[in-house]
């Protein structure tokens, strides 16, 4: 099919912050002279309404997101926004005008491309805002409870770095499905996590972590583990053993190391990797059943609007710097016409 644009897709530049070197947030530059792209086989073009801030953005930020994009790029990968424009080979394309969030390159731009096969449309009466997270977020959360976690009613559930993006939905989540919820966070972030559901509060940094929890719980059944390096070792101690499981979907504070030696010996947990982007693309009638899911989850008012901070495109270094520090909390996003 014939690329169809509306006229908001005239302008042949875009406003978009481009990342130029690995060396962190600091080398991402805003431009007004990137060439807008066009859709390609099974994409659609999309202007840009609000473009999602995760923690992923700044780890490919150094290079060290696993099949991240090399320097120079423009950076961003999630976004919600209205589609100007419809590649080839899209099965059933969504109408021009239609209000979509997903994922692709160069989300922190006024233009971006996306795959089709991927995006959901903007609920009914939401902003485009309000969206993010919804096919990142929410379905990481959803993943790592159910079909990874298999989260069961009266299960205790731990969930690390629990105010940010994924470990809201997930604090929200635990509590819908009966679980009792463990979250750690910096103090200053305990009364988000507790508003959220959680039924207690803990500073992660904390000496005595594993310690407390265990003192609390006696043991829990399913670990969210998003910060690897400072809280790794808490986790493997006090998940279950044999029966408990860990459901691991980032590393925001570095890696850790674990052997099999570790395993058979010391930590006999039930350990699974997570990562949405591949989980997508290699079982995709399970992400797809984790989309209808939030769908209705939406519908019975378990998942709200989201409330991310929006800021101008120019301020988007400062944010990244501000959220690898860990001086953010919940959802950020950039408005590239701001």
């Amino acid at each position: 099919m014939e690329i169809d644009e509306q006229q908001h897709a005239t302008e042949q530049t875009v406003r978009a912050l481009v990342q130029r070197s690995h060396r962190g947030p600091k080398d991402l530059t805003l431009t007004a002279d990137r060439r807008r792209p066009a859709p390609g086989a099974g994409e659609y073009l999309i202007r840009v309404g609000a473009a999602g801030i995760n923690f992923a953005d700044v780890m490919q930020t150094h290079g060290t997101y696993g099949g991240g994009p090399q320097a120079p790029y423009v950076a961003g990968f999630e976004a919600a926004g209205e589609i100007v424009g419809v590649g080839p080979d899209v099965e059933s394309p969504l109408q021009l005008g239609t209000h979509v969030v997903g994922i692709g390159p160069g989300a922190f731009a006024q233009y971006m491309t996306m795959p089709a096969a991927g995006v959901l449309p903007v609920p009914s009466g939401w902003s485009d805002a309000e969206a993010l997270g919804l096919v990142l977020n929410w379905a990481t959360a959803l993943a790592a409870l159910k079909p990874l976690g298999e989260i069961k009613t009266g299960e205790v559930v731990l969930v690390h770095a629990a105010a940010g993006g994924v470990g809201q939905a997930a604090v929200r989540l635990a509590r819908h499905y009966g679980a009792r919820v463990i979250a750690t966070a910096s103090p200053a972030k305990h009364s988000t996590v507790k508003a959220l559901g959680a039924d207690e509060a803990l500073d992660s940094t904390r000496p005595d972590l594993a310690k407390e929890i265990t003192r609390l719980t006696g043991g829990v059944d399913l670990t969210l583990e998003s910060v690897r390096q400072a809280t790794f070792e808490a986790s493997l101690s006090v998940t279950k053993p044999f029966v408990g499981r860990i459901v691991v979907f980032g590393a925001a504070s570095g890696d850790a190391t674990l052997t099999t030696h570790d395993l058979v010996f010391t930590h006999q947990v039930q350990i699974k990797g997570l990562h949405i982007g591949a989980l997508a693309l290699q079982q995709p009638s399970l992400y797809q059943s984790l989309l209808v899911e939030i769908e209705a989850l939406i519908a019975h008012g378990v998942y709200p609007p989201g409330t991310p901070q929006v800021h101008p495109l120019a301020e988007g270094p400062a944010v990244l710097q501000q959220l690898e520090a860990g001086q953010t909390r919940g959802k950020h996003a950039l408005d590239p016409w701001r």
